[in-house]
């Protein structure tokens, strides 16, 4: 059913958007998603133009508080008009058809700026769009805007960056969003679009979707093409969903996965892939479930108010189905996750400028330094990246993919081993032990950030979902960590979580 909104959402967006119409009825964002989306344009309540045009309106409205979006799509409307005469024509909707989506500024879209948040990509145009856009694209999806980003992804503390400055958390400004992908998160918790895009080294997900009430997917690496992304270190590198529903974000997964002959990696998907994600998604599908709580994670001095929500979250799991088995212990755990991270960025980064940029004026590591960056975090990122090579613990030890590094595998399989004995269906502990740090202080408030520690390394997917809230308001996430490409098992357990406790609300900035 139509939800209503004052008119003032529906002035002409800004003037870097172009808009010579308006809808005729007033849409209602708050919350909107692509399955609301696309039943009212069955029932011919508004169209992909209008929903375009009053997002842009409410970018206008609320975006100078957040500082999220770093560029629009001028051909958005365009495309929004393209997409309202085909399904006028065919009657038929794709899967995304007229979904509004946000692009973190690390993913390649031709015809836009993709910046990485740095002066060195300031002027960058690609020419093709990345694999996944492309793919997002043929299914219907409107690419309307980018998303500000912690420069060169380097800080999953905070989202700042020389081209676009800071992005701020829409539940209390004055705290970070964390990073990397901190801009889509703010921005589609504050119903500035449907979904968005992030990218996830080792958090950037996951953390700025629990910083912000978020749904988060990273996925099993190998599930989901790296094609025409600026890496960070692209032996961890994944992108993913980041939405306010598990539902939505599983349209979004849906039409993203592929072998993709650029990506190597993408060929062990190969025979793992269902062919409709969205069957999973179960409000019931705790039921008869195993989940193992992880005490070297949530009680690793946790914020008192982090870990009551997490004993919370165990209760309602089991109120909801699952036998929940507390604690999980992992043999040698402590050990095997030590020396597991690879500083492979010059290498990635001057292999993404010779494919993609091809400019003799930023070919290497030390014209990026050239070049010059506004934020100090970033410009420490880059120097430790000229300076450090190999295994962090041991630069003797080479640094290889999840499929091929000892290391690596060693831990996937202490952790896969242990779910196996206890017949668990997933993992559970807090994404952060401690909520959203302040802005001015973010780096010594960078406390408790979990998503670093398993699945960056092992390969393995983790899901992250909206936990609850402290009591000044700032949101916390629970994450589930499944085997490799058990996808459709984090989907069937985290809808089931998210339907039982509708924990998720929107950021008062409406207010």
């Amino acid at each position: 059913m139509l939800r209503l909104l004052p008119l003032l959402l529906l002035l002409a967006c800004a003037t870097n958007s172009p808009a010579d119409t308006v809808s005729e009825t007033p849409i209602d964002l708050s919350e909107l998603t692509i399955a609301e989306i696309h039943a009212a344009y069955r029932a011919g309540d508004y169209t992909s133009e209008g929903l375009v045009t009053a997002y842009f309106a409410r970018m206008d409205s609320l975006d100078g508080q957040l500082n999220a979006i770093t560029i629009r799509n001028p051909e958005a409307l365009a495309t929004a008009r393209g997409l309202d005469a085909e399904f006028a024509e065919t009657g038929t909707l794709r899967p995304l058809h007229g979904i509004p989506l946000l692009v973190k500024d690390n993913i390649n879209t031709a015809g836009m700026p993709t910046t990485a948040g740095s002066r060195a990509l300031a002027d960058f145009v690609p020419e093709n769009d990345a694999f996944i856009i492309a793919r997002l694209r043929e299914a219907g999806a409107i690419l309307i805007a980018k998303t500000n980003m912690a420069e060169w992804a380097f800080s999953p503390m905070h989202s700042e960056s020389t081209t676009a400055g800071t992005t701020r958390n829409p539940y209390d400004l004055d705290h970070v969003p964390a990073g990397s992908s901190g801009g889509t998160a703010a921005a589609v918790a504050a119903n500035l679009a449907t979904v968005g895009l992030g990218t996830d080294t080792g958090n950037s997900i996951r953390g700025p979707s629990s910083h912000n009430a978020l749904v988060g997917f990273r996925t099993t690496l190998g599930l989901i093409s790296r094609e025409g992304i600026v890496p960070l270190y692209l032996r961890n590198d994944v992108v993913g969903p980041m939405t306010r529903t598990v539902a939505d974000a599983t349209h979004v997964l849906q039409a993203m996965t592929g072998v993709d002959a650029a990506d190597p990696i993408t060929r062990r998907s190969e025979g793992k892939v269902p062919a409709d994600y969205t069957k999973f998604l179960d409000p019931d599908g705790l039921r008869g479930a195993r989940l193992g709580v992880l005490r070297a994670l949530s009680d690793d001095d946790p914020d008192p108010e982090i870990a009551q929500l997490f004993s919370l979250a165990l209760n309602d799991l089991e109120r909801l189905g699952a036998t929940v088995v507390d604690p999980v212990e992992v043999p040698r755990f402590q050990e095997l996750r030590q020396a597991q991270w690879c500083n492979t960025f010059r290498r990635d980064v001057e292999d993404f400028l010779a494919t993609y940029v091809k400019r003799d004026t930023v070919a290497s590591l030390e014209d990026i330094i050239r070049i010059g960056t506004d934020s100090d975090y970033a410009r420490g990122g880059l120097e430790e990246a000229r300076t450090t090579t190999g295994r962090y613990g041991d630069s003797e030890v080479p640094c290889g993919d999840a499929y091929t590094d000892p290391r690596r595998i060693a831990f996937r399989e202490a952790i896969e081993a242990t779910m196996d004995s206890l017949e668990l269906d997933a993992i559970v502990f807090p994404s952060w032990n401690h909520p959203a740090a302040q802005i001015d202080n973010f780096e010594e408030g960078y406390r408790g950030d979990n998503s670093q520690v398993i699945s960056p390394h092992t390969g393995q997917p983790g899901f992250t979902v909206p936990m609850g809230f402290t009591e000044s308001g700032l949101p916390a996430g629970l994450q589930f960590l499944g085997r490799m490409y058990a996808e459709p098992t984090l989907i069937r357990v985290t809808s089931a979580y998210e339907q039982g406790t509708h924990l998720r609300r929107p950021p008062g900035l409406d207010r």
